[in-house]
């Protein structure tokens, strides 16, 4: 085990909707990231990384408190931060870290929502612009010209190297990109036109024994890509499958040379930061707010709680304290991500924190263990661009339990169908790519007894109020709310 000298300097690049299936170090058969590889073979590469609801501005409030959403308060996109809560930030603050913040915040603008206990912090506006982004700042608003990926990392390192003194610093580096609309920079659009991009095997799917909602979602490619998502009309005389796949190969054209800019500036970061000498003394870290669907079930966007959608790619380094090593296999998720930095840094969190520190795996425990199950919740019910119904769940090392509770879901105009609550279940191992709902198969009863027991029970230890309609598991009472 290393020791190091001094405190590390913190640098989290967070990216919006780049699954992790998108990255090469873990297996990407679409794009190669060489920079983001190079930080997962000089340190670490985590391969069961979740968000715990996949959306961007929850996602976001989690990763900054250490809390899940319904601590939080941050449970849709249109319910913004407390800027004021404890946060990782904050607490680096009070011991001494020199804290700035540079990129998309998306948490809310305005008294109480702006970013605060940053020294320095210069945001895009809501979702931000991919060319000439609106920056907000203490200073007010100000266009800023050029590309957003280049600018973002050009303001994080020149507010980095306007510092004096010895003491750390935090900086986290949050890009739009990858985000919907798909923008490539000059340098990089069209590099992928005239490939055939490689149509993931259920892009087919038909949902077949799955709930309702998965029918419901209004996020297939084929039908609901638009030409304003695309940019360009399609050759005409193409059957509705081949116009489905040219739909798939327009989105993922743009999206993988989006990342592409977005890997050549993780690479500027690392070689800067080498530049300076502080590359074996920093902790930097790459991730994504959630997954993304790229085509996989026929989807694109995020959301469920299906693999591709929760999955976050993960990948850090720290020379002087990690050392390079085989991809940590243990579960996590973004709520742990506080208390890891905060670990790191040697600094104590906070009591409301809820995640569970990975340091010790990534430095003198390897084989420790995390946790048993992560615990997932999506507030948005049937929002009017998606229509993805509310849920919650938990996943363990082998098996998903999915439970869409369907509150007032009714077909439009109608209140005469009503969704039921409905459950889904998959076994990881057997079926990894979620083929098969086995809630209903006497084969798996026992599994379904101890999935929704530990289901409950992990509510209770974090505080969240199950569903009014979800019967309570034998053997359990329903808690009494919170005053």
């Amino acid at each position: 085990m290393k020791t190091p000298s001094k405190r590390p300097n913190i640098v989290l690049i967070l990216t919006d909707d780049h699954a992790a299936h998108a990255i090469s170090a873990y297996g990407s058969v679409v794009n190669q990231t060489p920079r983001i590889d190079e930080i997962a073979a000089l340190g670490r590469r985590i391969d069961h990384c979740y968000c715990t609801n996949a959306l961007c501005t929850p996602s976001r409030a989690s990763i900054l408190t250490g809390t899940h959403s319904h601590v939080n308060g941050v449970t849709t996109l249109d319910t913004p931060i407390d800027a004021s809560q404890t946060t990782f930030v904050s607490l680096l603050k009070a011991q001494g870290y020199r804290t700035g913040i540079v990129g998309k915040w998306h948490m809310g603008e305005g008294e109480g929502h702006d970013p605060q206990d940053f020294d320095y912090w210069a945001v895009l506006r809501e979702q931000g612009e991919y060319f000439n982004p609106q920056i907000l700042s203490a200073d007010g608003i100000r266009i800023e010209p050029g590309y957003a990926t280049d600018i973002i990392t050009d303001l994080s390192m020149d507010w980095v190297n306007s510092l004096e003194g010895e003491e750390p610093w935090c900086l986290l580096i949050h890009h739009k990109a990858p985000h919907r609309s798909w923008e490539p920079d000059e340098k990089h659009q069209g590099m992928y036109a005239g490939q055939r991009i490689p149509v993931p095997a259920t892009f087919d799917d038909d949902y077949a024994g799955r709930s309702s909602a998965a029918k419901h979602a209004t996020m297939r490619v084929a039908e609901y890509l638009t030409m304003k998502d695309l940019k360009v009309a399609p050759p005409e005389g193409l059957t509705p499958e081949e116009l489905g796949l040219w739909k798939y190969q327009r989105y993922m054209e743009d999206y993988l040379a989006c990342v592409a800019s977005v890997d050549d500036n993780v690479g500027r970061v690392t070689d800067w930061l080498r530049e300076r000498g502080d590359f074996d003394d920093t902790l930097l870290m790459y991730t994504s707010d959630q997954g993304f669907f790229l085509g996989d079930h026929g989807w694109f966007d995020k959301r469920f709680m299906y693999e591709e959608s929760i999955l976050m790619p993960l990948v850090l380094s720290y020379p002087n304290a990690i050392e390079p090593g085989e991809p940590l296999e243990q579960m996590v998720t973004n709520v742990d991500f506080a208390q890891t930095i905060l670990e790191a840094a040697g600094v104590e969190p906070a009591e409301r924190m809820q995640g569970v520190s990975f340091w010790p795996q990534l430095t003198h425990s390897p084989d420790a263990p995390t946790r048993d199950g992560v615990y997932y919740r999506y507030y948005e019910n049937d929002d009017q661009h998606h229509h993805a119904l509310a849920h919650y769940g938990i996943r363990t090392e082998r098996y998903k339990l999915i439970y869409f509770y369907n509150d007032g879901m009714g077909l439009p105009g109608s209140s005469e169908h009503v969704y039921p609550p409905e459950w889904e279940l998959y076994d990881m191992q057997l079926d990894p790519e979620e083929l098969v709902n086995v809630y209903h198969s006497a084969e798996y009863a026992h599994v379904i007894d101890e999935l929704t027991v530990q289901l409950w029970q992990l509510q209770a230890s974090l505080g969240d109020e199950p569903h009014h309609s979800q019967p309570v598991p034998a053997g359990l009472e329903r808690a009494e709310p919170a005053a």
